[in-house]
């Protein structure tokens, strides 16, 4: 299924790049949490890519694990790299399209990319093609359970989308392997974000980009009969304890390069892993 328009994805963080990192919360967990599973792997990448790399603060955390490596952050929209110059090399550049040869990155890091992406069949196939045997892809997005609050609240009021569609696990699992990928291993969690009112979601979601849209979206402007309408459905999920409760479905994922088959060699679909590159857990 194709993402939002990779023009509005552009127009939107474009204008939330220079208070992103500072709005940015959420992000920052889920990033931890991912980064959580190189611990457990045996890596010394010659070359890292931060795919979708956001601000610099994101990329600072990969250059403290691998300090000896080359490491290069690509985003659509340059202004959300950071205006002062990092110890590492940057790039604007569309996930889709990566401006690298084949076979070049041995570790690449796509965090909360693949539900913005237009073409997320392609960022996956991209992502393929220049990362080398035996690298590895780790990758974080959002479940169909993130905003389901907001979305039944919306769904009362209207019938168009107003919140992005998100891949679930199995499905990501599936375009992985399409995609060239062995031995995908997914993970979901969900993670409950509080609030007191309507206006706090809706200023954080605003100031990290997440204004919907979608390509079902309501084109004209949204009534204020509609918008009563909608915080009246949101409202009345407040708990008893007076907090508005808002799901996050947080996707983690890491999938190997698969090697070269061979002419006679493995069926489509079997791939091995080299134990050597897996620590066991203490």
């Amino acid at each position: 299924m194709p993402g939002p328009d990779k023009r509005a994805v552009a127009r939107a963080f474009r204008r939330v790049a220079r208070g992103y990192a500072s709005a940015d919360f959420l992000h920052r967990e889920i990033r931890a949490r991912l980064l959580e599973r190189l611990d457990f792997m045996s890596l010394t990448p010659g070359v890292v890519l931060d795919l979708g790399a956001g601000p610099p603060e994101a990329t600072a955390e990969l250059r403290a694990r691998f300090p000896e490596s080359r490491l290069l952050a690509l985003d659509l929209v340059p202004e959300m790299l950071g205006g002062e110059t990092p110890p590492w090399y940057r790039a604007a550049a569309d996930a889709a399209r990566l401006p690298l040869p084949d076979q070049s990155v041995d570790l690449i890091v796509a965090g909360m990319l693949l539900h913005w992406c237009e073409e997320p069949e392609r960022v996956l196939a991209e992502a393929r093609r220049v990362l080398r045997f035996p690298g590895v892809l780790l990758l974080s997005t959002l479940g169909p359970d993130s905003l389901k609050e907001l979305r039944a609240a919306w769904a009362e009021t209207d019938s168009h989308d107003h919140v992005l569609d998100f891949a679930d696990m199995h499905n990501l699992g599936d375009s992985l392997v399409r995609a060239g990928f062995a031995e995908p291993v997914i993970g979901a969690e969900p993670l409950t974000v509080t609030y007191r009112e309507l206006a706090s979601l809706v200023r954080d979601l605003r100031s990290v980009g997440a204004s919907h849209i979608g390509r079902n979206r309501r084109r004209t402007l949204t009534g204020k009969g509609r918008w009563t309408a909608m915080a009246g459905a949101f409202e009345r999920q407040r708990r008893a304890d007076g907090s508005l409760p808002v799901t996050v479905e947080a996707i983690c994922a890491h999938a190997w390069a698969s090697p070269p088959r061979p002419e006679g060699g493995a069926s489509p679909g079997e791939f091995a892993v080299p134990l050597a590159r897996l620590r066991r857990r203490p």
